[in-house]
């Protein structure tokens, strides 16, 4: 299975063809989308050609291969218009190893406040903005940074594929990895 893990998109039509770009290259099985799909929020600057409106179809078009969690910055409005499950606060993914892989946005749970986990669990979230890798006791801690807002600089995102996981810019480069 190969997993492109993506967060905080933020209504940016400038990165969500970014995105479209990523999955044709990258071609995986599925998107892994961590919220924060449409709306800006209160406390960020507008980011690159802020346009929920022209990013909604282009997400609806990979509909078949979202998985997606609801952010901070997600509303039932935009469940209206999304043709795929927005709402959740989490998901479960049990990956081809057999070992599960805990899904939120991080506003709910996150590093300091994690659900109960089975050990040897990952658990990926989105939400600071920052690209993360690191255990934590015996949970795999896991964040793709931001593809249209990042607080680290880098605009990044995240792949699954043979149980590694390896975050990297847009550009391709992998910038951090972590056995799973």
């Amino acid at each position: 299975m190969k997993l492109l893990i993506a967060s905080d998109l933020h209504g940016s039509a400038w990165y969500c063809e970014k995105l479209l770009e990523l999955v044709e290259k990258e071609q995986p099985d599925k998107l892994l989308l961590l919220g924060d799909l449409l709306y800006h929020g209160p406390r960020n600057d507008l980011p690159r050609e802020y346009d929920p409106k022209r990013v909604i179809p282009m997400l609806n078009g990979l509909k078949d291969r979202i998985i997606a969690v609801r952010g901070n910055c997600d509303a039932e409005v935009d469940q209206m218009v999304l043709e795929f499950p927005l709402m959740a606060d989490y998901t479960t993914l049990w990956l081809e190893t057999g070992k599960p892989l805990f899904a939120t946005h991080g506003h709910l749970f996150d590093p300091a406040h994690l659900p109960p986990l089975p050990a040897g669990s990952a658990f990926v979230f989105g939400h600071v903005h920052t690209k993360y890798a690191a255990w934590q006791g015996s949970t795999l801690i896991l964040n793709p940074g931001s593809l249209s807002i990042p607080k680290d600089g880098t605009h990044s995102y995240m792949i699954y594929e043979n149980g590694v996981f390896t975050a990297k810019t847009l550009e391709g480069e992998a910038v951090m990895r972590a056995e799973y």
